[in-house]
């Protein structure tokens, strides 16, 4: 059907009307594209999943560290899923955004309609998306070595979703203040330090007194003891390890929304 104006030209039934999509596809569509290029990318699902699950197949398989008494995939199987979302949350994300800022990506997305909260819930959406993968794949590794967890699945996710928010905000917050090749340094080097140091791999009882009290209130230290407090132990909720995670990822996100450069 077409129309007849005053002026004597003919319209179409239906007229264009250009503009932004609905702010929910927007999201939707950036965290899909940030997912797809996250899993594209070789040294990220390096560092992200195939780690990870080689260090639980390593440890959980010969006994070369000291877990002390009952399987050793029980005492690792936790601290690899706090890994995990390290690698993912924190490592990945800085280096990712580091270098998307340093090539005017950031600043370009920023100027398009979907506005700067949403292009960081996008990444988000992105990172939660890929620990589920993460925490699948795992799962299974560490089933199939046996693994005999306890505890409520409820806690377990409020720990990876806080230990998520509390990594996020820190890797946001290196990527967005220093430069690109200095945030894949630092990200990388801590990354490797928080592996030996951070309960992981190694207890924290097996480091000097004085140097676990300190260990202990970082953020990976903090997943980690709360996870296996959870489904080595089945102890209910740890406040304590909660508290912790708490404080940091007010911190990150904190000074992540306030240091944030985009260009």
């Amino acid at each position: 059907m077409t129309t007849t104006s005053a002026t004597g030209s003919t319209a179409g039934a239906y007229v264009p009307r250009p503009g932004a999509a609905p702010l929910p596809r927007m999201i939707a569509a950036q965290a899909a594209l940030e997912t797809r290029m996250l899993l594209r990318n070789g040294e990220q699902l390096l560092l992200t999943v195939i780690i990870p699950a080689l260090l639980l197949v390593l440890f959980g398989s010969v006994d070369i560290v000291d877990t002390g008494a009952g399987k050793s995939v029980d005492f690792l199987a936790p601290g690899v899923l706090a890994l995990a979302v390290m690698s993912t949350a924190f490592t990945g994300q800085a280096i990712a955004t580091g270098f998307e800022r340093r090539y005017g990506v950031l600043k370009r997305l920023a100027s398009s309609p979907l506005p700067r909260w949403g292009l960081m819930t996008a990444k988000t959406a992105s990172v939660l998306v890929t620990e589920v993968l993460q925490v699948i794949l795992l799962t299974v590794i560490a089933f199939a070595l046996g693994w005999s967890p306890h505890g409520n699945p409820l806690v377990v996710l409020v720990l990876l979703v806080l230990g998520t928010a509390a990594f996020s905000g820190l890797g946001l917050l290196m990527a967005g203040t220093l430069k690109a090749e200095a945030t894949l340094a630092a990200a990388n080097l801590v990354f490797l330090l928080l592996l030996v140091g951070g309960g992981v791999i190694v207890p924290l009882d097996k480091f000097p007194s004085g140097v676990q009290d300190v260990l202990a209130l970082l953020p990976v230290s903090a997943l980690s003891d709360g996870l296996r407090d959870v489904l080595q132990h089945g102890a209910g909720m740890p406040w304590g390890d909660l508290g912790i995670l708490a404080v940091w990822a007010v911190a990150g996100l904190a000074a992540a929304a306030k240091f944030f450069r985009w260009e």
